[in-house]
């Protein structure tokens, strides 16, 4: 397992990170997973084993039950505090109260004290705001996050689900006033959803920020139990939650592809597609997810995994994007920039 620097920050993450939406089962989120407090525990142990230090949820995961799970599976494990970092969130609704969802000053503080309560710790390594909030005014949510930091509770800040846009404006209001800037962004990005590579990996890299790739596998989908004569399994997370959208035309020739690599290095679909992933620049960490040991052992086995060179580039190439503008144009007008390029 590589550890990797986390933004700009002196803190190591592991390159994989242990997502916890399989965790609990409660709710909404019943079709993505269920597993109990024993087989939590298990796969707790099973991540760390192989050298797993970052752990992410959510507040809504389960409707808070995901939290209380990781938090008696590191207690039940003995996990010292200091040997691992926690990611939760906050945004979605975690109540029929008006006030009990969106990214204002009284949520978010709410939402940190019941978060550290279900997780039974003292403080939050890392906060995401989970999505977009069009009703708070993001000089609103930046005091807000500001503040959990400062009080201690919280000691790093994330976004997920943003236009990069947003991220600037809300990390240069916080540059000028002297508040906590996000060191990590946290977005939908596998191999058969590239969206990510026009703007946010863009401004990710100029700005230092991490990379936090969740669904590396689209869903199930890129797990190697679908191909063109294969729609449906009726054991997938796919079958019954058909998310993340993806283009499953195009995500069929990418799996022919992998399929292919797999078979040349003896490994599954599933590590070819974690593989290409974690290579990407600004990646930082990936987040998995797995419903059993079996699943989790073969997603961690991705990082003995080395791709090729052309390998990459046969993926790169089947997985390519539509050229969009004005990334075209930009691309274009670069010709001739550089003498060498004449």
């Amino acid at each position: 397992m590589k550890y990797n620097q986390l933004g700009k920050t002196g803190v190591l993450i592991s390159e994989l990170c242990l997502g916890t939406m399989t965790f609990g089962g409660k709710g909404y989120w019943k079709a993505i997973g269920q597993l109990p407090e024993d087989e939590v525990t298990l796969l707790l142990k099973t991540a760390i084993d192989k050298g797993v230090n970052f752990f992410d949820t959510a507040n809504a995961y389960s409707e808070g039950l995901a939290e209380t799970l990781l938090g008696k599976g590191l207690k039940n494990l003995g996990i010292s505090r200091q040997s691992v970092f926690i990611a939760t969130k906050v945004r979605l609704r975690m109540g029929e109260g008006p006030n009990q969802v969106g990214l204002s000053k009284l949520h978010i503080q709410d939402s940190v004290e019941d978060s550290l309560r279900r997780l039974d710790l003292s403080h939050i390594d890392m906060l995401y705001i989970h999505g977009v909030d069009p009703v708070t005014p993001i000089e609103e949510t930046m005091r807000g996050l500001e503040d959990v930091v400062r009080s201690g509770k919280v000691r790093y800040l994330g976004v997920s689900n943003h236009p990069a846009w947003m991220v600037m404006k809300a990390n240069s209001l916080a540059g000028h006033m002297g508040w906590s800037k996000f060191v990590a962004s946290q977005n939908f990005y596998s191999i058969a959803s590239r969206d990510i590579e026009r703007e946010i990996v863009p401004m990710a890299l100029s700005e230092g920020i991490s990379i936090m790739p969740w669904s590396p596998l689209a869903g199930g989908f890129l797990s190697g139990k679908y191909t063109r004569d294969i729609k449906t399994t009726g054991s997938s997370r796919r079958d019954n939650f058909d998310f993340p959208p993806i283009n499953k035309d195009k995500a069929f020739d990418i799996i022919d592809i992998m399929a292919k690599i797999g078979e040349h290095h003896n490994t599954s679909v599933a590590r070819v597609a974690l593989a290409w992933t974690i290579g990407r620049p600004g990646v930082s960490s990936v987040i998995i997810g797995a419903k059993n040991q079996e699943q989790l052992l073969d997603n961690l086995a991705c990082t003995q995994l080395e791709l090729t060179a052309d390998e990459v580039k046969e993926l790169d190439t089947i997985s390519a994007l539509t050229p969009e503008y004005p990334g075209w144009m930009v691309d274009r007008q670069l010709t001739g920039r550089f003498p060498e390029n004449k």
